[in-house]
């Protein structure tokens, strides 16, 4: 009885990790073992940093916002807390954008937030 090999499978899959490793520097994107330890890598990486992308960002609507506060003569703390206070139910995100291209719309918040203080 003949053996059954699997050649069509591997080399397909080898096909497979050739295209997902394509741009890859050097052996990295030649060599199947190298590709795949790269691949997998990479791939954590990116799961890991989705996360971390996201962090980065609040950071950044933090920074811009207690900037906008500062310019208005008000501490970011006291801007959160007050508007919590007014029950303003804007995220940082959103108060980040009026800050950055709607900034009397932010100075009137910052007024409300000064009245409720």
């Amino acid at each position: 009885m003949t053996r059954a090999r699997s050649g069509k499978t591997v080399i397909r899959g080898r096909k497979r990790l050739r295209r997902l490793t394509k741009g890859f520097c050097m052996s990295r994107h030649n060599l199947i073992r190298q590709s795949l330890v790269t691949l997998i890598r990479g791939r954590v990486y990116a799961f890991r940093d989705r996360r971390v992308r996201k962090r980065e960002f609040r950071r950044l609507w933090i920074t811009r916002i207690s900037a906008a506060c500062r310019m208005r003569g008000l501490r970011y703390s006291e801007f959160m807390h007050a508007l919590q206070r007014s029950l303003v139910e804007l995220d940082r995100k959103t108060l980040a954008e009026l800050a950055v291209n709607d900034p009397d719309t932010f100075t009137k918040l910052v007024e409300l937030a000064r009245s409720a203080k």
